[in-house]
């Protein structure tokens, strides 16, 4: 189970990614957005070397998803991918990447898709985050997802049998939970709206090449 450490983080991760995210094609919000942490949860590395969250932040515009890895060490080609650098007051220098690019975290929300590894509370060590639904009606392993590549709304992945992982980056709430018939599988999430309501909503979908599936 993951433990948490409450303890200074300098910068934080708020103010890493409002440098960050006008960086991105899919935000549509401000050039200089006033972030506000909105929801998330953990998974984690079998290894237990890296960390892994999935973010909501939120501003005008919007919510928006960022995977992130936290490494002790730079991750080698993924110089592209890196959000930022921290201070850790337990754990030292940290070195934070969209986790889209990094192997250990797509690897790893392939099986929570599949049931193989559960989601962690954000803030909370040693606990389940039993807000998160998943659904997987394939059929064996999803296989190791391709190289990602941006839309306007999302991150997808190329995986196993002509599917395609489809990461929401630009989060929109559902009705209820997400229809499974209209996807091979799903991730849904619980965060919170500027207004203070808490919403839920796709943080992926697996879907046929193709398909709209979300």
């Amino acid at each position: 189970m993951s433990t948490i450490h409450h303890t200074t983080v300098t910068p934080t991760k708020v103010e890493l990614l409002a440098a960050w995210l006008p960086t991105r094609s899919w935000y549509h919000g401000a050039p200089a957005p006033e972030l506000t942490r909105a929801g998330g949860f953990r998974l984690e590395d079998p290894a237990g070397e890296v960390g892994i969250e999935f973010l909501v932040v939120t501003e005008a515009s919007g919510a928006y998803l960022v995977p992130l890895t936290y490494r002790g060490a730079p991750l080698d080609g993924a110089e592209h991918a890196l959000v930022g650098t921290m201070k850790h007051g337990v754990l030292g220098p940290r070195w934070a990447y969209d986790g889209c690019h990094d192997p250990v975290l797509t690897r790893q929300l392939c099986a929570l898709i599949e049931g193989r590894t559960p989601a962690h509370a954000q803030n909370v060590s040693d606990t389940l985050d039993h807000e998160v639904v998943r659904s997987y009606a394939g059929e064996g392993p999803l296989g190791v997802p391709g190289a990602p590549e941006d839309t306007r709304e999302s991150t997808e992945f190329a995986v196993a049998d002509g599917l395609v992982l489809r990461l929401h980056r630009v989060l929109t709430p559902t009705r209820g939970d997400l229809p499974v018939a209209e996807t091979v599988g799903h991730v849904s999430g619980m965060w919170e709206q500027l207004d203070g309501t808490r919403v839920r909503g796709p943080i992926a979908t697996l879907v046929r090449r193709g398909g709209a599936g979300g």
